[in-house]
This record gives structure tokens, sequence and C-alpha cells, in this order.
């Protein structure tokens, strides 16, 4: 057993299956391996002998075949520093491993590939991509070439291969050299001593000039080429803050950036929503105004009360008519124009118009975010996924787009957390609390929630007992004709619901400090909970108070425009209120902070409670878009504004967050907030208000009429009478609109298709955890192949 071992494990001899606890089988079965691995490589041996008979002798010495004495010395002896306990034979079969012997030998390697250039240029046509090796790293054992070769050697071999790569062309010289498993200095210098050039954009000189006509042609391509490349740069700067937004990701990371990315992405919806506004039913409105005059003067205060002048403006549903706004007879002209014009070729019905393009938004609305937030799980939550593997923190964790100092020493801090996360679970995992610990941490989270859902419980309390309170001051005073006050009695309520936002969670950081939660991550996901909670459950008492029976009673003259001013109003004070926090809970804080402890450490950008305040204040504009809907508009002016304050006290005020943040998983988290409580607690909102909420009498396009809904009805009505060859619509519309079966025929659909994905969702993740069990058990079996075979040479 001299000489140097070589085989491979793999299935040359199906048919024969021995049990691995058979000494002998085994012994004769790698014995059998052995001898074909040895006649394999005497033929091949003997096939390069026969290519490189008609060469020089420099050429015949790359078939020369010596023992690797010195490269085995060496992997024996890494071998036996790591497994002391193995014999000679078993440290030499285990440095004949793929693993252990490719790149070790560069001599080996070049001998190598100048044999494959030799047969490549020998072909009279480029062979096929299927036959080309899918290996870039091929095996050394089964042609057995020499891994000891000297220098002189290497030598003599890098210039034979050099040669034979100056005879093949210029494609297949590229894709060989691309192949090599060499390092990149060594494949540049191949490659320049091959074509006689240095570098990848300079061509090799010619000695006759090129003609007029491909000059011209060279010059319009590199022309033409040029302008893409232009153009695509162009493309990329003239996206919405493309160099803000790479300053963020520089010097704080993706975490950050995921703030004002989302911040962007709610600019996009409003933006969405206001143009198809404009465009079907404020610049219609615009165009065709209502005879009535607004007697009212613009004092100011109507930028944060929204009511007085703007009351009867375009901002809000009661300015809208509800008659076809281009019909002479229905703008209430004289009766000799209205008969001069009897027919309008367009007409356009304001209130079906209303309907419709709300409608409309919502839908395209609820696609988008549908869309964006399955794209999100898509990218975040890959089926397989492993978010709590050491392997994966340790190389994969690492936040590319940090640049600063302060950014990089706190995101490694950050990775240092993770792996103590996972480390700690699983010692949590093999080493539980006992009983008493146990109890003791229960009783902290119970009391903890208690009291969380005891501040909702009581903010809650308050705000519908203040609201009802303003609402019978404000109802007195417009029975006396004060107006003293009365407006700026109106900031009452929405200054008590934008204290309450600002205040509760700093209390709930306090309970997360006194919890001591297992992770920061869980942290995070507590602290989020309960201010959506707080926020949600505020605004649902709103919704309530806005549509109850004393809201829209006869006290009212147009409940919807009063609903639109409280919104408005609500939207305007979280705007002063996140200014209010900018200031003292960043900028004074960072003062105090570096006077008090002499030095720069900063505040930290709390991404959770800011992304939170921009759903509350999106969730206000989609439930104000039916009763005001020039609301959009001062969302897209707020969030503009907010973007550039956020940043300018960011850079100077505010430092990375020390918590643990994966930018990808809090994106999909933000979409999903956004689309399940906001956007779904919005769409109920404005569904039960078409559906069952009796319009004003005296104001806005479905005046006089018992439900908004019902004015889609009449219009299918009118539309049967006007055209009988119509009739399938209002089929349609009876049948799979007014009709409930249909609409629980999709829901079923939509849910057997849910449930469906679900099902394929987790065959797959089982599919994925036994092939990790099979890869698991294919490295055992081989330990144990390695354990018997040293066993057998024990003997």
């Amino acid at each position: 057993m001299a000489h140097t071992l070589s085989f491979t494990f793999g299935p040359e001899n199906a048919s024969q299956v021995s049990s691995p606890y058979d000494e002998g089988a085994v012994h004769d079965s790698f014995h059998q391996l052995i001898q074909e691995q040895s006649w394999l490589a005497e033929q091949e041996m003997v096939e390069m002998q026969e290519m490189t008979n008609a060469t020089s002798r420099g050429r015949e010495n790359l078939a020369y075949i010596t023992s690797p004495a010195r490269q085995t010395e060496v992997r024996e002896a890494e071998q036996a520093e790591e497994h002391p306990d193995f014999s000679s034979a078993t440290l030499r079969i285990l440095a004949s491993m793929p693993s252990r012997t490719i790149g070790r030998s560069r001599g080996a390697i070049l001998s190598q590939y100048y044999n494959r250039t030799a047969r490549l240029r020998r072909r009279s046509t480029r062979p096929p991509l299927q036959e080309v090796s899918h290996s870039a790293r091929p095996s050394l054992r089964q042609l057995g070439i020499d891994l000891d070769s000297s220098r002189e050697e290497e030598d003599a071999k890098r210039t034979l291969l050099v040669k034979e790569l100056q005879s093949l062309p210029a494609s297949q010289r590229v894709n060989m050299l691309q192949a090599m498993p060499l390092s990149l200095a060594e494949k540049r210098s191949l490659r320049q001593d091959s074509s006689g050039y240095s570098g990848t954009l300079k061509k090799p000189k010619t000695t006759a000039p090129l003609s007029r006509c491909s000059r011209l042609k060279y010059y319009i391509i590199l022309g033409f080429r040029n302008l893409w490349y232009s153009w695509l740069s162009l493309l990329h700067t003239l996206q919405p803050w493309y160099y803000s937004l790479k300053q963020i990701s520089g010097r704080f990371g993706s975490s950050i950036l995921s703030y004002f990315l989302f911040l962007k992405t709610l600019i996009m919806f409003n933006l969405f929503i206001f143009l198809i506004l404009l465009v079907f039913v404020v610049g219609m409105q615009a165009t065709y105004p209502p005879t009535t005059s607004n007697n009212e003067t613009f004092t100011g205060l109507e930028l944060f009360t929204g009511a007085g002048y703007f009351s009867h403006t375009l901002m809000y549903y009661g300015y809208y008519s509800n008659v076809t706004l281009n019909d002479p007879c229905a703008s209430g002209s004289s009766i000799t124009h209205c008969q001069q014009s009897q027919d309008v070729h367009l007409p356009y019905n304001m209130p079906l118009a209303y309907l419709f393009v709300v409608g409309v938004s919502f839908i395209v609305t609820c696609i988008l975010l549908v869309y964006s937030m399955s794209r999100s799980f898509g990218e975040s939550y890959r089926v397989g996924s492993a978010s709590g593997d050491l392997t994966v923190k340790v190389f994969c964790a690492w936040d590319y787009k940090v640049i600063q100092a302060r950014s990089v020493r706190l995101q490694s801090e950050n990775i240092c957390t993770q792996l103590k996360e996972c480390l700690a679970e699983r010692r949590s995992k093999s080493h539980p609390l006992n009983m008493w610990k146990r109890l003791r941490r229960l009783v902290v989270l119970l009391l903890a929630w208690m009291i969380s859902l005891g501040t909702v419980l009581g903010c809650v309390i308050a705000v519908y007992y203040f609201s009802e309170y303003i609402y019978e001051v404000h109802h007195d005073r417009l029975t006396r004709s004060v107006q003293t006050g009365n407006e700026a009695l109106l900031l009452a309520l929405p200054l008590l619901v934008s204290l309450i936002n600002l205040l509760m969670p700093y209390m709930y950081n306090l309970l997360a400090a006194w919890e001591k939660q297992e992770s920061p991550v869980l942290e995070v996901y507590v602290a989020i909970c309960r201010n959506l909670i707080l926020k949600m459950v505020v605004l649902g008492l709103l919704c309530y108070h806005w549509l109850s029976r004393k809201a829209t009673s006869s006290k009212i003259t147009c409940w919807e425009t009063f609903v639109g001013q409280e919104l408005y109003r609500l939207v305007m004070m979280d705007f002063i209120f996140t200014l209010l926090d900018t200031f003292f809970g960043e900028l004074i804080w960072r003062m105090i902070l570096e006077r008090k402890k002499q030095s720069k450490q900063r505040p930290e950008f709390d991404i959770a409670r800011n992304v939170l305040e921009l759903i509350y204040g999106q969730t206000l504009t989609w439930l104000g878009v039916f009763f005001a809907p020039i609301l959009p508009a001062v969302q897209i002016l707020k969030l503009v504004l907010l973007f550039y304050i956020k940043k300018t006290s960011l850079m100077r005020n505010c430092q990375s967050p020390s918590k643990p943040w994966r930018a990808s998983h809090m994106s999909t988290i933000f979409i999903t907030l956004l689309c399940f409580p906001s956007f779904l607690g919005a769409s109920i909102f404005l569904s039960y208000t078409i559906w069952s909420v009796k319009p004003s009498e005296r104001c806005g396009p479905f005046q006089s009429l018992p439900t908004v809904y019902d004015s889609g009805k009449m219009w299918v009505t009118q539309l049967e009478k006007s055209n009988p060859n119509l009739s399938w619509f209002t089929w349609i519309h009876q049948h799979m609109i007014q009709n409930t079966f249909f609409l629980f025929v999709i829901s079923g659909i939509l849910l057997s298709v849910i449930y469906l994905n679900i099902q394929v969702v987790k065959g797959q993740r089982r599919i994925i955890s036994l092939l990790k069990e099979q890869i698991a058990n294919e490295g055992e079996d081989k330990t144990f192949l390695i354990q018997k075979l040293h066993a057998v040479y024990g003997k």
C-alpha cells in the first residue's frame, strides 16, 4: 500500500450492494473501486501519450506521472493534525479527496488545461455547450497528473499552454481562461501572454488600417452605446430623492433607509389617488361650478381648522353638485337656453363619477398593496430560509451600504447581538427555566399587558366623553350664533388625540424596559403591536362618533363636510406634533446628551414609532377621500415636507438604532400593517358609509337619496329605459352585484386559492426539511464509511 490511493465515491457498480457492517465486503468494494480508478488513469495516460507523440519531447513530459511525495507528505501532515487517530493509509485517502487535491498544484492545473486546449485546437468546429465540462475545478485524481513538478517543469508547461491558447479562437480562449481555477492575477498574465495585449477593453494592434466605412461604423456603435449608458444613468438620477437615499443608506444602512422608502411609497399611493380625483371629479366640478357663492372671508385660521372659508370650496364633499354638469337644464339656466340645447352628446353625471372614481381608486390601491405585499413576502420570507442559522448570521448579515465609522461599529454590535440571541435561544431550549422563574416572567408579562390595555381603555373613554362635550359646546354656540373662538374650539379634539399618540409610545418603552424581553426583535414587535392597538382603537371610536346618530342628525346641515373637516384637522395636528417630537425628542435631546455626558452620543432613530406615525396619517387620508377629495394633496405636501425634515434631523441629531433590524423583513411588516389594519379598516368604513348611511339632504352629489349606493341603481334603471338594448347590463347588475350569492361564491374561490397556496407552501417546507435531513444523513454515511475503512486498514 505504498502507492497513492485514488478513488471516488459513486454508483459505479450499483448492482453489487453490500452491507456496510460487513468489513470484508467493504474491503472488497473499496479494492474494486481502487482498481477501476487505477485502470481509468492508465487509459487516460495512454490516450495522452498517443496525442503527444507527434509533438516535441517537452510535450511528452506532460503525461509523465511521478509519485507525489512532497505534496502527499504535506497533506498527510495536515490530516494527521486534524485526525490524529487515523492511520497513514486513511490519511492518504483523505488527502486524495476532491476538496483536498483541487487547487494544490498550479503546475498540474496548467498541464491539464494544456491538454484540453490541444484537444480543442484539433477540432474543426467549436464544440456545443452540452459537451463542455460543467466543473470549473476538474478532478486531478482521475487524470493522474503530477502534483510535485519542479519550477522548471511548471514554466515549461506554462509556455506550452500559452502557445496552445494562442492557436485557439478568441471566444474559446476567453472561455478556457474563465474556467481555469487560478487566481485573477495568473489569468490576467495568461491572457496578456496569449493575446499580446493587456487589459480587457484594449484591442490588439493591427498592421492594416481600418477603412472609412469600418471606422464610421465603429464610431456610430460607440456613440449609440455611450448614449444608451448616459440615458440609463439619467433615468436613475431622475428618480425622486435618488442622491438623498444613497446618502442615507451610506451613513445609516438599509434599516433606516426602509423608513424613507416606505414614505416614498406612500407618496406614490397618494399621488395616484389625487390625480384620478383631480381629473374626473375636482377638475370637472371646477369647470362647471355651482351657482351658490362663498360669503366667508379667509382669516388664516382655516389652514389649521379646515372650516370657515374652506367649507364652501372644492376641498369638501358638500361643494359638489348632484346633477349632470354639462346639461343646461340641470344647471338652472333659462328655459329658452334649455330648449335650444335639448341633446347632450356626452352627459357627465357627477354623482356617478364621484362614486365610481372613489371606488376605482380604492380597488386599484388594494391591488397595488396586495401585489407589493406578496412581492415583499417573496423577497424576505422565502421558503426554506434559515433566519436563525448562525452561518447565515455570520456570512450574510453585513450591510455593505454602510460606510460611516459609527454606523459600521453599531452594525457590528447588532450582528453580535443577533448571534447572542441565536445562542441564547439554543441555550434556552437545552436549559429551560425552572418553574419559579417561568411563573415570575409570566406574571411580569401579564401585568405589563394589563397596564398597556388599561391605558388604551382609559384613552378611549377620555376621547369619547371629550368628543361628546366638544360636540355639545359647538352645537350650542352655533344655535346662539356665537362665532368668537368657535373655530379654535374645533382643534381641541384633534389636539387631545395627537397628544395621546405622542406620549403613549414613551410609556410603552418604559414598560418594555421593565419587561426585559428575551430578544430585541420581540421587543420591537411588542412595541409595534401596542402602538397599533392604541391608534386603531382611537380611530375606530372616532369613526363611530362621526357616523352615529348625533353626528348625522339634523343639527348638522352637511355631516359629510363635518367629517371631512375633522379628518383634515387630525392630519394637520398629526403633522404639527410630528414636528414637535422631532424638535424636542431629537434636537433638544441630543444637546442634553452632549452636555451631560460630554460625548457625541446621539438619540437613536426609532424606526417603528416613525413608521406607525406614517401609517396613522395614511389611514386618516384614506378615511377622508370620500369626504374631502383634496385631502390626498394635503397628505402629499405633508409627506414631502416630512421627508426633508426627518432627513435633516437624522443627519444632524440621530444615530442608527442599536436594536437589530432586518430591512427586508421590516419592510414586509410595514406593507402588511398598511394593508390590513389601515387600508382594510378604511375600506370597511367607506363601504358602510356607501351602503348603509343616509346622505345629507341639502348638500353633496347624493342629496335626497336613501343611500349613496342608490345612485348607481338609479343610473342603471335610467340606462335601461333610454336604451333597451342594454338590458343585459341591468341583468348583470341585478344578479351579480346586488345578489349576495355571487359575492359568497367569489369569497369561497378566493379562500380556496389561499388555502391551496398555504398547503403548497407547507409541502415545500416539508420537502426542504426532508432534503436537509437527507443531506445530514449523507454526511453521517461518509463519516461511517471512512471509519469502516480506517478499521479495515487497521487490521
